[in-house]
């Protein structure tokens, strides 16, 4: 390791990171209770497939934001995020930058990345429940 001394913000830097995909899913998530006809449109999905998806980011936000339930909450945004690659993938047919270099499933398979280390680190100490 070069810079050893940084190790002791471990625990700082996966709270950081709990923090960042908590908001990142808990917007998502909001996106698709609020608005459940529209967004069942967009993304293809039915409207109750749609307020299950939203619940379920909620749910799993808050789980990994707060550290409660953190590798629990992380594995279910991760099968989220799997179906959402396997959806661009598969049925939209988009690539990993898409068209536009921002629309693609590269951006998903970082949340993935996200949540595996979350997963695998418990998300660290700093957390409600260990």
């Amino acid at each position: 390791m070069i810079f050893p001394q940084l190790a002791r913000f471990t625990d700082i830097a996966l709270l950081l990171l709990r923090v960042m995909v908590g908001i990142v899913f808990v917007t998502s998530g909001w996106n698709h209770l609020k608005g459940p006809t529209a967004r069942s449109k967009d993304i293809g999905m039915s409207k109750g497939f749609t307020i299950f998806l939203g619940a379920a980011e909620v749910a799993g936000s808050l789980g990994v934001f707060f550290g409660v339930l953190t590798q629990l909450a992380a594995a279910g945004l991760i099968l989220i995020v799997l179906g959402a690659i396997q959806k661009k993938i598969f049925v939209w047919r988009t690539g990993f930058w898409g068209k536009s270099g921002t629309n693609g499933w590269s951006y998903d398979t970082m949340l993935v990345i996200m949540n595996l280390v979350i997963l695998t680190t418990g998300g660290g100490n700093l957390s409600l429940l260990k």
